[in-house]
């Protein structure tokens, strides 16, 4: 197994991977309830190691080193795919010894695709032009809702606040509830 700059001596001895998916659930009157399926969320990786033999404490502080290291890095694991993650969580198990060392480790993936899934910017037709007082204003920029997104995950990747986009947006009555195929304005 490898993590940015560090590669384990030998596997841990054991890890798991949990799924998560975020599902909303709104209550609406009789008591009756919806369901809105907001998306795959983190993979979180966790397991448990040691080191043994000779240098096992300095093993040890080697991969503490690059808990420290900020930002994500590449995982790589025999069995799982490789992720972008972030190494959130280090755990001594036991008091180290110089010659054996018990510890916990967890990732949890970057899942970055709020970029990926933006769409090329497009003027409305008809968008830009001279407003009434000769100034050239902006067009029009839209956002297509995906399976998935949050109206906060969309503000971010535009580069604005959610208050922002609800400003730009006064058909949205409830921030926590849109749609795949919504189209939400972005700019202009």
């Amino acid at each position: 197994m490898q993590y940015k700059s560090y590669v384990w001596p030998h596997n841990p001895r054991t890890y798991t991977i949990q799924y998560v998916r975020k599902v909303a659930v709104h209550k609406v009157p009789f008591g009756r309830y919806a369901m809105q399926d907001l998306g795959l969320g983190r993979r979180v990786m966790k397991g448990e190691g040691e080191f043994y033999g000779a240098g096992a404490y300095e093993e040890f502080k080697k991969l503490a080193s690059v808990f420290y290291h900020s930002g994500p890095g590449t995982l790589i694991h025999p069995v799982w795919q490789s992720a972008k993650a972030y190494f959130v969580d280090l755990t001594l198990a036991q008091e180290p010894r110089q010659d054996y060392v018990r510890y916990t480790f967890t990732f949890w993936e970057d899942n970055d695709r709020y970029r990926e899934q933006l769409e090329p910017v497009r003027p409305e037709a008809g968008g830009g032009g001279q407003t009434a007082g000769g100034e050239v204003s902006e067009a029009a920029v839209y956002h297509t809702v995906v399976s998935g997104e949050t109206l906060w995950g969309i503000a971010r990747a535009w580069g604005m606040t959610l208050g922002e986009l609800l400003v730009l947006n006064p058909q949205i009555k409830n921030p926590n509830v849109i749609q795949p195929g919504q189209r939400l304005r972005v700019r202009g």
